[in-house]
């Protein structure tokens, strides 16, 4: 366990012998298919967030499920002491190649994985998943990363989670697009399971060598009511939600996103 967020190390892993889907996904090519997700969108992402909650944080800040680590620097650029944990090292290695990347190496990155965090309890004053980083795991991985979430916080410590608003997924989901660029193409196919509580979906991306690779998505959607309680059996209480990362209150019909800030009990942990 690491005592020091700058000591960050690789943990052990988990036993991947069957690969879970968001190994497959989270490869080396996501750069190249999601390009958009880059560090100028990252630095309107993190603008809100930095301004109206994390002003007053002097603490370590913990950045879980970092990928590239794209919002760790964006809020290094604001002062932030972050710090990012991932579990694709694929993402994590090509971190250098971000503008002033190299201002995540030395110990600002580590591999692992949300459900066992390399740190110790209360080692963070705030905890931030983005960018829909949860509900990967199953109901027993996802409550497992709760708590760790909950653990590494400082009693009083922030949480910031962003998912996706159910509502509008389920109104709009749009079941298959093409998209041809740079090159590469990607196919997708998005479809609605469990009863309309997971969202899957199944990816061909062909590059301009002809090689082609598929993966399938498979995420659980939150109701704002079961996040909530799964923060309250782990100690921590929702304070308000935003809609979209500019802070707007949320709607649950029409919000992007569904932003979550909550607080850690300043008692003990609920273990």
């Amino acid at each position: 366990m690491v005592t020091d967020p700058r000591h960050a190390s690789l943990a052990t892993l988990p036993d991947m012998t069957d690969t879970p889907w968001y190994v497959e996904a989270f490869r080396s090519d996501y750069r190249d298919v999601y390009s958009h997700r880059n560090l100028p969108a990252a630095r309107e992402e993190t603008a809100w967030v930095a301004a109206e909650l994390l002003a007053g944080v002097e603490g370590p800040v913990l950045d879980d499920c970092c990928g590239f680590g794209r919002h760790s620097l964006a809020l290094r650029e604001r002062g932030v002491d972050v710090f990012g944990i991932d579990l694709s090292l694929d993402l994590l290695r090509s971190s250098s190649d971000l503008e002033r990347g190299a201002e995540l190496l030395g110990g600002r990155l580590a591999c692992a994985d949300m459900r066992s965090l390399p740190f110790h309890d209360g080692a963070f004053d705030a905890v931030l998943n983005l960018f829909t980083s949860f509900g990967y795991l199953g109901a027993d991985g996802d409550r497992a990363a709760v708590q760790e979430m909950a653990r590494v916080l400082r009693p009083g410590g922030w949480l910031v989670m962003d998912l996706m608003n159910p509502s509008r997924i389920r109104e709009g989901l749009q079941p298959s697009s093409r998209e041809a660029r740079d090159g590469i193409v990607l196919e997708s196919e998005r479809a609605l399971t469990d009863g309309g509580r997971r969202v899957t979906k199944t990816v061909r991306l062909t590059l301009a060598s002809g090689e082609m690779r598929t993966w399938h998505e498979d995420v659980r959607m939150y109701e704002p009511e079961e996040l909530d309680g799964l923060l309250e059996a782990v100690g921590v209480r929702t304070i308000r939600r935003a809609g979209a990362f500019d802070g707007r209150p949320f709607e649950s019909a029409s919000a992007e996103r569904q932003i979550v800030v909550a607080r850690r009990d300043p008692g003990p942990l609920t273990r």
